[in-house]
């Protein structure tokens, strides 16, 4: 089994619940670095555990079924995450009125 479980629903709904209150944290402070550990946390979970599918012991179907659905809730969890810093550096950028090298997050705004 994996160490930290994600193909389970309630630690996802924990992980979810944690990633919502940090994000949180970040806006109330407006500092990008703390979504930046957050995302630096979620790729460090993603590649423990395609190290851990790689080099499983005696594996069964169930046990990298397991593995894999991990890994595709990191995958949505960091891409999340990404969204996120993406989203605090801008806000942190206008709050210490600081020139951002490029707008990243202008396309999600736009009307088309």
């Amino acid at each position: 089994m994996p160490i930290i479980d994600l193909s389970n629903p309630i630690n996802v709904l924990i992980a979810l619940i944690l990633f919502i209150l940090v994000v949180f944290l970040a806006k109330e402070i407006k500092r990008s670095n703390v979504t930046c550990i957050l995302l630096l946390t979620f790729l460090t979970i993603i590649a423990g555990h395609c190290i851990e599918y790689v080099m499983v012991q005696n594996a069964t179907e169930e046990l990298l079924k397991t593995i894999a659905n991990c890994i595709a809730v990191d995958f949505i969890f960091v891409f999340l995450s990404f969204i996120a810093y993406l989203w605090m550096d801008d806000v942190e950028a206008k709050e210490r009125k600081i020139k951002t090298i490029d707008n990243s997050l202008d396309w999600f705004w736009k009307k088309v």
